[in-house]
């Protein structure tokens, strides 16, 4: 339920979303320097490919989101990141839709955002130390966000899609603490082999930084 399908969201609805996704994505492809291409590349297709891990829960099933490790490691660029990902998901696998893939991004990639900014202040305020144990609440908090934010967008769009919403958060418990482990287990292990892939500060303002 995390890929809302197309023909269920009320036109205001989508309206919004596109407008989201499209401000965030701008953004997002402003701040991004050209030598970090390839790993907005890598984490798209990690999120890409995460979404192919399901899970049953009850009549229906969940699957694996990782917004929160994609926003952790790339920040603003998880907007364009998340949308290539779901556009080849709603192209090749029929995961969510084309009208609603505005909807899908907002619900995915803002909290992605939301996590980034929340791992950096951890780390600027309270040191390293507490790196890891940040990124495994982004884990958590991603899943979160996302299914409140389907269960909203949903709820919104008419009164019979509120059962559906509240499944949505029910069904995504699970997946929040699996991606908690998961993302700061990753997230542990860069910092120890390759610190560098988590700096997000644009080239030219390091530049600035640095002189």
């Amino acid at each position: 339920m995390a890929h809302i399908p197309d023909g269920v969201l009320s036109l205001p609805v989508l309206a919004v979303g596109a407008a989201v996704a499209a401000a965030g994505c701008a953004y997002g492809l402003k701040r991004l320097d050209a030598e970090r291409i390839p790993q907005v590349a890598v984490l798209s297709a990690v999120f890409f490919v995460a979404s192919l891990v399901h899970f049953p829960v009850g009549p229906s099933s969940v699957h694996l989101i990782l917004n929160g490790l994609v926003g952790v490691a790339l920040g603003w660029a998880a907007f364009p990141a998340i949308l290539i990902a779901l556009l080849l998901q709603a192209v090749m696998f029929g995961f969510g839709g084309l009208v609603v893939l505005g909807v899908n991004v907002m619900n995915m990639a803002v909290p992605a955002v939301l996590c980034g900014l929340l791992f950096d202040a951890v780390r600027a305020h309270a040191g390293e130390r507490w790196a890891v144990p940040a990124a495994g609440a982004a884990g958590v908090l991603g899943v979160l966000l996302t299914a409140l934010s389907v269960a909203l967008v949903l709820a919104l769009s008419g009164r019979e899609f509120v059962p559906a919403a509240k499944l949505v958060l029910v069904a995504h418990v699970p997946v929040m603490i699996i991606e908690g482990f998961f993302t700061a287990a990753a997230i542990g292990l860069l910092l120890r082999v390759k610190p560098e892939f988590l700096d997000r500060t644009p080239a030219c303002l390091a530049e600035e930084i640095a002189s």
